[in-house]
């Protein structure tokens, strides 16, 4: 053994020891290691950082913004609400639910998938009276599984690729990994939705009823052409029974009509006050069409405020809370120019919750009242009061202590408005309303992107970079919010590691490794040497980053099938389908951390379905690697 590969086998040692430790970000502990591997003259200076410019790490971040135009377009609600049954028991609600996590994760950010359809797995597990968690694992898992299916699936798959291609034998192509990723896939969906749900420990959600908002009472727009003009209130309210949400009154032609009667049929231009929890309020409006109502004043209602204004101008000097919430900025004269920019200044529009605190300037006081779009550049789009309801229309509604606020605009205006009135902001809420427009044109730049790529018509990187580029002049994503919909900390994981790999294979290190796994553990033999390849890849992909297990098994892969003198196509194959296979840990991929809360999950509750998912993987996948990839 040479003090090279000593050198670098006590830094591998010493990083796979720091991502188990969980202390550092695993981004942070991947510098560390190239910074090491610098500092040693394992890596030239020169070459440090050539790993950022990987094709590898280029298509993840590429594929993270086209995933972010998919969520943010509505495209996958609306994919959702068409292929979900709406009446169905346990079993093939969570079938259909885990199949559609899997499908979509093949070709977006399983993480981003996991997110989407977060919210109806909790409405899938109250409309079956289940604990969520019986239907989060199976969602969580199945978007996990169908990662594995495609190139693009999961980051893994375009590590495994981009150490084919540094070998020189070429990167795998867009659907190499289908074969043996679908049928492992398919069994594992399968598995977990007839037989898996059943033994996921059912606890209560932990943390999320303290957060729970309550209903929102908001105002939809009836436009013109929508499914429900010509309806009336009664089948409304029936094809809003799924969504949880309901009728409470009608306004036509500015007039409150109370009660409205249930054969009264809507006409475009009626405004509908629709109560709805939050989550379910984007498919309420987006299953008739309807449009959310600005909270906005009428003109004499403006004209009224003008006069409030000059009384408040004049008695100023007293210090009242309702003079003090008025920018200095926002004179009553600009109000057609703020008006017109309003929330239209930012590429960015967003929807907040905003808690009112008990000394708020807002209490007792109106939307109409203070002028919210005009002097803001915000809308309201709904109040929620728990416990109580109002009927009143939401520009007249008196804002109270504690009442939620969720207001659109761009993230500046709504931070103003809320350190300028004494509201804290929550969570963004994250609501999709569909935009059919923008989510056929996300839907089609993705199309384009994989097609592209898969036809090698382009290369990957490149056929998903003119799709980011595409998505950003069409608008699907702002641009703006193009770099926060990269995953840095692992953008940099890779970067970093690449070269840190490069080492392991230029100072013959992986080659040495592969040497001891293949004479000390498997004795010469080819089919235990795979199997122990996809085992401990799983291993530590249940403890450590999935890219980081991937990255560190890729070039042992290699030496371990140099050594057999066989192909390294089962072996990188194996660390791909084992770096995708992280069940038995919250803390092994990020959908298992995503549902450890809402499903009121404890550590040692995700073997009970995670043991038997990843033996049926290892039954699965090795005869299919053999017969694919054959040795």
């Amino acid at each position: 053994m040479t003090s090279s590969q000593i050198i670098i086998l006590v830094i591998l040692v010493a990083t796979v020891l720091m991502f188990l430790w969980g202390r550092w970000r695993h981004d942070m502990v991947a510098s560390g290691a190239l910074l090491a591997c610098i500092v040693t003259g394992l890596v030239p200076a020169d070459t440090a950082f050539d790993g950022l410019s990987h094709p590898a790490v280029i298509t993840v971040a590429c594929v993270l913004v086209l995933s972010k135009g998919l969520q943010t377009s509505g495209a996958v609600d609306v994919l959702t609400r068409l292929l979900l049954p709406s009446q169905a028991g346990p079993t093939l609600s969570i079938a259909a639910l885990t199949g559609l996590g899997a499908v979509l994760s093949a070709f977006m950010n399983n993480v981003g998938a996991l997110a989407l359809l977060m919210p109806v797995a909790i409405q899938v597990a109250r409309r079956q009276q289940l604990p969520p968690g019986k239907v989060l694992m199976p969602l969580a898992f199945g978007t996990i599984l169908g990662g594995m299916t495609t190139l693009i699936g999961t980051p893994p798959n375009l590590i495994v690729s981009g150490f084919r291609q540094a070998s020189g034998a070429g990167g795998f192509g867009m659907f190499d990994y289908t074969p043996v990723g679908l049928a492992v896939a398919a069994l594992g969906v399968g598995f977990v939705a007839l037989i898996g749900w059943r033994i996921v420990p059912g606890r209560k959600q932990s943390g999320v009823e303290g957060f729970d908002s309550g209903a929102y009472i908001t105002e939809a727009r009836v436009p013109a052409g929508c499914k429900a003009e010509g309806m009336t209130l009664r089948e409304i309210e029936q094809a809003l029974v799924e969504a949880d949400a309901q009728v409470l009154g009608l306004v036509r032609n500015e007039v409150r009509v109370a009660p409205p009667s249930p054969r009264r049929r809507a006409r475009a231009g009626d405004i509908l006050m629709l109560e709805a929890e939050a989550e379910a309020l984007s498919h309420a409006l987006s299953s008739l069409g309807l449009k959310l109502e600005e909270a906005k004043a009428t003109r004499e209602e403006k004209e009224k405020e003008k006069e409030k204004e000059k009384e408040k101008e004049k008695t100023k000097d007293n210090g009242n809370n309702e003079a003090e919430i008025v920018p200095a900025a926002a004179k009553p004269n600009e109000e057609d120019n703020a008006e017109a920019s309003g929330s239209d200044a930012s590429d960015e529009v967003v929807l907040m919750e905003l808690v009112i605190l008990p000394s708020s300037g807002l209490l007792g006081r109106t939307a109409t009242g203070i002028q919210l779009r005009t002097r803001y550049g915000v809308n309201l789009l709904a109040v929620s009061r728990q416990g109580q309801r109002s009927v009143k229309r939401l520009r007249a509604l008196a804002f109270r202590a504690g009442d939620l606020l969720m207001m659109q605009g761009g993230p500046e205006a709504i931070a103003e408005f809320a350190s300028s009135t004494g509201c804290v902001p929550l969570a963004e809420r994250d609501l999709r309303i569909p935009d059919k427009r923008k989510a056929l044109m996300a839907s089609g730049i993705m199309a384009v992107s994989v097609t592209t790529a898969a036809l090698g018509l382009l290369p990957a990187a490149v056929a998903f970079a003119a799709g980011v580029l595409a998505s950003m002049v069409l608008r699907t994503v702002p641009p703006r919010s193009v770099y926060t919909a990269i995953d840095w900390p692992v953008v940099v994981l890779l970067g970093a590691l690449i070269p840190v790999a490069n080492a392991m294979e230029s100072t013959g290190t992986a080659q040495l490794i592969g040497s001891w796994l293949l004479n000390g553990v498997a004795q010469g033999h080819e089919v235990v040497a795979l199997g122990l390849i996809l085992v401990v890849t799983m291993t530590l992909s249940d403890v450590m980053n999935n890219a980081a297990t991937a990255a560190v098994m890729c070039p042992i892969a290699i030496g371990t099938a140099t050594q057999l003198g066989v192909s390294m196509d089962p072996f990188l194959m194996a660390v791909a389908i084992g770096g995708s296979c992280a069940f038995l840990t919250p803390i092994g991929h990020q959908n298992n951390t995503l549902i450890l809360g809402p499903g009121g999950f404890r550590f040692g509750d995700y073997w009970r379905l995670g043991l038997p998912l990843e033996l049926l993987v290892v039954v699965v996948s090795i005869p299919m690697l053999l017969w694919v990839w054959p040795l």
